[in-house]
């Protein structure tokens, strides 16, 4: 068999950097540090640095006084800010800073006198953060049908922001319904859906035509990842998504000559490397070739306090 490795894969400036700001609080901090939410979506990133004395909590109460906190990659409401001030809490935000500019521009539009339309998925992370930045009124929609059935005070006030991690091709079916409905509405087209997510879609475009069978390293509560999978599928490749190794089944290899190999934004190459093997237990005279594509020289800032 031959496996083609897409370009680019796994880790992305904002997971690098949130994951930097977890390790470098602990050195300097020491453990426990305290992280609401998961740091990043990838169960592996999670499990290590669990290991190494990072508790992760759901609510703010989780965590005792004085706790050292961080706040993940996703973005968190104001509320959540507030409370945390409220409670004298060390905090270092490690919120993606391409998070932070869909916050910034909610802000602004709600600044406006526009209502919000916010275009993700309900009860990811991200989205229940980006609500919670923006003052006023906002819609959450996740497809077009549900931008028909948008009931909104004054059609002429409206604006609209994106989840970072969303299909490029569905935000723009929904972009596109929203421009049809609402005419006046004001919004980025899908730029808001970051560099890396559309670099790494692009690139799983582009392998899926080369090979019989998908490959997406990441872990299922990942957004990024599930688009990667649907992509392939979508494009009538078997596609799996699949958390290491240990989830490969010989199974779906019969017949099967070229396999495409990709890793979701917060999935470390580390997994990448352990599929492989796992392939070359199935095919020891497996062969790997990685396909040209986008380099990315992105690199994000530190906060001021672990500098």
């Amino acid at each position: 068999m031959r496996v083609i490795l897409a370009q680019p894969r796994g880790f992305c400036a904002g997971v690098e950097r949130a994951i930097e700001i977890v390790e470098r609080a602990l050195a300097r901090y020491g453990a426990p540090i305290y992280v609401r939410h998961e740091i990043v979506h990838n169960r592996h990133v999670v499990e290590s640095l669990r290991q190494r004395g990072v508790v992760f909590v759901k609510e703010l109460t989780e965590i005792p006084p004085g706790g050292m906190t961080v706040f993940s990659a996703h973005g968190v409401a104001k509320r959540v800010e507030e409370a945390a001030a409220a409670r004298d809490l060390p905090v270092i935000d490690a919120t993606c800073p391409l998070v932070y500019k869909v916050h910034s521009e909610g802000r602004r539009y709600a600044a406006q006198g526009r209502e919000v339309v916010l275009i993700g998925h309900r009860g990811h992370a991200e989205v229940e953060g980006t609500i919670g930045q923006i003052p006023g009124t906002v819609h959450l929609v996740q497809d077009v049908s549900e931008v028909a059935a948008l009931q909104v005070g004054n059609p002429d006030q409206l604006a609209f922001v994106t989840q970072t991690t969303l299909s490029v091709d569905d935000t723009r079916e929904v972009v596109a319904a929203l421009k049809a409905r609402f005419p006046t509405i004001k919004g980025p087209d899908v730029r808001d859906i970051c560099y890396a997510t559309q670099n790494r879609q692009q690139a799983v475009r582009d392998v899926a035509g080369e090979v019989d069978l998908l490959l997406v390293v990441g872990s299922h509560n990942s957004s990024n990842s599930n688009r990667l999978r649907e992509i392939g599928d979508v494009m009538g490749k078997p596609s799996y998504l699949i958390d290491d190794a240990g989830a490969l089944d010989p199974a779906w290899f019969v017949g099967v000559q070229t396999i495409g190999l990709t890793a979701g934004a917060s999935a470390p190459e580390a997994l990448v490397d352990g599929v492989l093997d796992g392939l070359r237990r199935i095919d020891p005279d497996l062969q790997v070739s990685i396909q040209r594509g986008v380099i990315e020289d992105v690199h994000f800032k530190l906060p001021a306090q672990l500098i």
